[in-house]
This record gives C-alpha cells, structure tokens and sequence, in this order.
C-alpha cells in the first residue's frame, strides 16, 4: 500500500487550521489537484461525503470520499468509497509551542500508478508528494495572509 506523507509548520493555532482546511469551500482553493469540490455538508462529521475530480500526471480523476473519523481540531481521516483509485485521506493538526504542524498523509490501496499501470507507481507517487509538499505551502502563505 502506497502511503504519501507530508507536513508544515503554520504559526496559527490548530483549531484554525483545522476549521480553514474542514471548510467545504477551502480544498480547492489550496490544492492544485482538485479541479472540482463538493461536500454534502458545511460542518463536516463521520459520514459526511464529498466529491470532487483531481487531476494527477494530466489524468482526471472522479471520486467521492466519505469521513469515517473526525476529532476536531486534531484529526480527519475520509476513505473513498467510489473511485477509480482506492484511498484514505488523513489531515491531522499537532499543536506547537508558535503554531501547528499540519500533516496530509495518503495512503493508496490499489497504488497511485495503478490508472496509469504498475510501473509508473513510483513516478506517480513522487509527482504526487511534490505536489502535496506545494499545496502545503500554499496553505501556509493563504493562513498566514489572512493577518494582513
């Protein structure tokens, strides 16, 4: 099984962040991938759904995920429940002594070259944590824009 992790430092407090990346307007605004968002409800709780088209490599994507644990401000973890490509999505805050460590983690059944064949796991899977670490600093600078 795949897994893709990566994190930041956002010097915001972790309900902040937490209520920033939850909201059901945010994840397209800081992750490049996702082309289209939509989550069935504003404050989201274990059996929320949401779907959207990500697109990786130039390939189109639909989904849809659905929440199957939440603990604000800590942690949400969404699992696919229709998609090509079979995964869970965690995002987790970890407060810090001026701020919070936010960490995407993506773990991928099936393997995120598996649309794209066997052998382009590892491309895919590298390509997909630059992006990640990317969108993670666009998240950054959007939170920390906002004391402007």
């Amino acid at each position: 099984m795949p897994t893709i992790e990566e994190s930041i430092f956002i010097p915001k407090p972790a309900q902040e962040v937490f209520d920033y990346v939850t909201s059901p307007s945010s994840p397209p605004e800081w992750d490049t991938a996702i082309v289209e968002y939509r989550q069935d409800d504003k404050i989201p709780h274990v059996g929320t759904r949401s779907a959207g088209t990500t697109k990786v490599l130039g390939r189109r994507i639909e989904w849809t995920a659905e929440v199957i644990e939440f603990d604000p401000p800590h942690r949400v973890v969404s699992r696919s429940v229709h998609s090509p490509l079979q995964f869970t999505i965690a995002l987790s805050t970890k407060p810090q002594e001026t701020g919070t460590l936010f960490t995407v983690r993506l773990e991928s059944e099936t393997g995120l070259g598996g649309i794209f064949g066997k052998v382009a796991d590892p491309l895919v899977a590298a390509a997909y944590a630059r992006n990640t670490r990317a969108n993670l600093e666009t998240l950054a600078e959007i939170l920390t824009e906002h004391e402007k």
